[in-house]
Formats: C-alpha cells, structure tokens, sequence
C-alpha cells in the first residue's frame, strides 16, 4: 500500500509544478504584449506633436517649406500634412474689377496666396489674355455669327430691325428703330425715315429722324405708344421706309407689319426683331375685300402650309354688331370636307392682319383632287357667325385664274413659300 501512494505524490507535484511555470510565462507573454500597445501609443502620439523652435534647429528643405507655404494658404498649421491636399479658393470679397481691352471685364485678387504658374497664363503679354481663377474668360461668351446680316433673297427691297417692349403697369409699348439695310433706292443721295403706325389707327404716327447719303441707315430710336393691356394684343406695328428727294417729297420704299401677341410680347424684352420689307399693294381693294396668304408643299413630309398674312377692304355689317374677324381655312377632297383650322379673332377691323401658319397632311397622288377654302367671318355679340368672303385655290378642277396660277406656282417650287393676294368672291350664308 505504501509503495504504491508514493509514485502518486510525485506525479501530483510534477503537475502542480508544470502549472506554475506555464502561468508565470503566460503572465510575462501579456505583461510584454501589453508593453508594446503602450509604447505604439506613445509613438504615435509624440509623432504628430510639434517641436519647439531651437536656435540650432537645423533649417528644413526647400519641399518643406513649400509645404508650408500650400498650408498656409489651405487654413491648415504648418509642419502637418493635410489628410487630403487642396487649395481653398480665394474669396471674391476685397477685389477691385478693373477694364481690360474690347469692353470685357476681369478681377484682381488681393490673396496673398501664389496662383499656379499654369492658371496665370503668363505667356501672353496682355493682361486680357490672362485666365485668372475666379474670372470670367470672354472668348467662351463671344456670340454667333448673326445670320441676320447675309441671306438676303432675290428682289429683296430691305431689311429692318427692331425691338418690343410692353410694360403692364404703365400700359406704354416701347418701340426700339435700330437699323436697316440693303434699301432699295432710285439715288446714290439716300435720305430715309420710318413711320410708325399702331393699326388700326392710320391717323397718328411717329417718325424717326432722316438719315442721309446712306442705304443703311443706322437710327437707335426709342418710341412710345399709349395702348390699354386689353387691346394691345389686337394692334398692329406698321413700319413705312421712305426716301425723301431733293423736293422734301416722300417715296416709299416698303414697309413691314407685326402684329402685337400674346407671345410676342411675352419673351425677352430686349430680343431684336428684323423682318424684310413688303412692296404695298397700291390696287384698289375689291367688292368684297382681298386676303393675303402663302402655300407651300413639302413632298418629303407630305405637308401642305398655308400661311394667312392678312386681309384688306372688308366690308363689315355693323347692323349686327361686329366684334372680330377670323379667317376658317378647310382642306377638302373632292368637294368632301377633311379638316379645318382656324385664326385667331381680331377685333373689328378691316384691315386685320393675322401671320399664322397652318399645316394639312396630303399626299402627293391626292393634290389632283384637293382644294383650300379660305373663308373670312365676322363674330357678332351673339357669338354668331356670319361669312364676309371667300376663296378657293386649287387644280383645274376647281379653280381658274389667279387662283389656278397660285396653286401650280406652289407645286413647281417645293418647300417655298408662295405668297399672293385675292380677291374674295361673294359670301354664302352657312
């Protein structure tokens, strides 16, 4: 019994033993492991604190101080690299504008932080060259080429441009003359003006100052015409260019007409308008009143435009009390109805004048059998109809004259526009 306890005790104080020592390394393996975490921290730390200044600080690289310098200028403190390198861009406040050449305009900065080298543009002499941080560069605003000034057509008699303006609370329509070119006049000693009239009214007018020895006279002349914000929308701009001769005596040259609408005088106040000049029709009007439109015929699309300028000499029932006059045009096929578009109403006058456009589907194989009616109605107070004149235009089928020559003008020039006066037959009641 005795022999057999003792190896039991060994075995018990070998383990106990082996124990011990196995916790006592651990213990030192944390103490070590805990050691060196500390001493990292403190690395770190002392690593990003900033030394103080010692006369025998040895002075530091040239990359360093332009480090300091790019701090400097970010808002950051010198000796420490930002987390990520930019340039805070120099505030507007605290810089004087100053001309540079051609009108254009630029800024100066105060900053005492350094431009780039490539950003100042130092290769151009000209300070107007320069493309500075914070100013505008001229050459990306130059405009257009302005197709205004070319593209005269044939038989052209002028062009003249313009500008409208209406102001809601004063109720005034501020005209603007600016100029106009290319005047087709019988003498090399040109002397020019422009009357302008606000249609209906022919009795009053406003006249610019004669230009003389010039086919392209420049004017910039403001006018004003006092017109209630009710009926602007129903008048007329009517511009009249005459040639004055040696004997004061006035030649007109053309004259253009732009009716005042709602989108008209709803854009950019300040869009210049240029329209070419229209011979007047000196022909007296006929019983009924003449209309004025255009056709064209677009093969390719297979689309037939008319274009209704305007109207003369209609003769208006006052007895039923007129209160505008609107133009119905209907496409038709073999004298069966297709389609119908209307104008809008102008309020009653003889002398309406309406540029609108309206396009009609037709095929090519179908201008053989169809015909434009034109009809021109006044609207009394009963919102009743009643017709005023009419025109037909189409093959010889249907038309003769005029009317015939007009259509098969239209057919010979594709995609062009064909514009023509005619007289409106008698009326038929609806």
């Amino acid at each position: 019994m005795a022999g057999d306890s003792q190896p039991a005790l060994v075995a018990s104080a070998s383990e106990q033993l082996a124990l011990t020592i196995g916790g006592i390394i651990g213990g030192l393996l944390l103490l070590v492991g805990v050691s060196c975490c500390l001493c990292r921290r403190l690395c770190a730390t002392f690593t990003y604190e900033e030394l103080p200044e010692t006369p025998d600080r040895v002075t530091t690289s040239s990359f360093s101080r332009k480090e300091d310098r790019l701090c400097q200028c970010a808002g950051t403190l010198p000796g420490r690299l930002p987390s990520i390198p930019f340039v805070v861009p120099p505030s507007h406040q605290g810089r004087d504008w100053v001309t540079l050449h051609g009108g254009d305009w630029a800024v100066t900065s105060q900053d005492s932080c350094p431009v780039p080298e490539h950003m100042t543009g130092t290769s151009s002499a000209n300070p107007g060259d320069a493309c500075v941080m914070g100013s505008v560069n001229p050459e990306l605003y130059k405009s257009t080429e302005d197709r205004s000034e070319t593209g005269f057509p044939d038989g052209c008699l002028g062009r003249l441009w313009f500008s409208v303006e209406y102001q809601q609370e004063s109720e005034r329509l501020l005209v603007g003359l600016i100029k106009a070119q290319q005047l087709q006049v019988p003498s090399e000693t040109c002397s020019t003006l422009v009357k302008l009239h606000l249609l209906p009214d022919e009795r009053r007018f406003l006249q610019s100052k004669t230009k003389r020895k010039t086919c392209n006279p420049q004017f910039d002349e403001n006018f004003i015409f006092q017109v209630s914000s009710k009926s602007v929308t129903q008048r007329v701009l009517k511009f009249s260019v005459y040639h004055v001769n040696k004997q004061k005596k006035h030649q007109l040259l053309g004259q253009v007409l732009f009716p005042l609408k709602n989108e008209t005088l709803a854009g950019d106040h300040h869009r210049i308008i240029w329209r070419d000049l229209e011979a007047e029709n000196l022909e007296p009007p006929s019983e009924f009143g003449d209309l004025q439109f255009c056709l064209s015929y677009n093969d390719y699309l297979s689309r037939l435009t008319v274009v209704v300028l305007r109207a003369k000499g209609l003769q208006l029932q006052e007895d039923r009390g007129v209160v505008s006059v609107f133009v119905k045009v209907s496409l038709m096929n073999h004298n069966k109805f297709v389609k119908c578009k209307k104008t809008s109403a102008v309020l009653g006058s003889v002398n309406p004048v309406y540029n609108e456009t309206f396009s009609f589907k037709a095929d090519t194989n179908e201008l053989d059998t169809a015909s434009l009616s034109l009809v021109v109605l006044q609207i009394t107070e009963g919102d009743k109809s009643y017709p005023l004149g009419r025109v037909v235009v189409g093959p010889y089928m249907y038309t003769r004259g005029k009317e015939l020559e007009h259509w098969d003008e239209m057919l010979r020039k594709p995609k062009e526009l064909v514009k023509r006066w005619h007289a409106l037959c008698r009326p038929t009641e609806p």
